[in-house]
């Protein structure tokens, strides 16, 4: 058994639990502005990680570079819509005032 082979291992089973704990959070959480945190960070990192070892076991394959654009690709786009489903949540629960301690969305003609 390689060096390489046991570090693989570690980081894909590591990106597996952020995987497990995000997909954990998606289910146990209360509202959406929290499912988002859950859905956004632990998901990417476990991605990357999940990436990075199985990179490591490709070494010398050319498969390497389609790995690297499916994480560039992911750290890029998942702000983004992590922001978007967020302000669509914000303008869905507006009945629910008490969710955020400082609201920079509201409205100032709402007072």
């Amino acid at each position: 058994m390689n060096l390489w082979h046991v570090l693989a291992g570690v980081l894909i089973l590591s990106g597996s639990t952020f995987a497990l704990t995000a997909a954990i959070g998606i289910v146990r959480f209360p509202d959406t502005l929290t499912r988002m945190h859950a859905a956004t960070k632990p998901q990417v990192i476990g991605l990357v990680l999940v990436l990075a070892g199985t990179a490591i076991q490709f070494h010398g394959r050319g498969n390497i570079w389609a790995l690297a654009l499916v994480g560039l690709f992911t750290l890029l786009t998942a702000p983004v819509i992590a922001h978007l489903l967020g302000r669509t949540a914000y303008r869905e629960q507006q009945d629910r005032d008490g969710l955020l301690r400082v609201n920079e969305l509201r409205d100032d003609n709402a007072d």
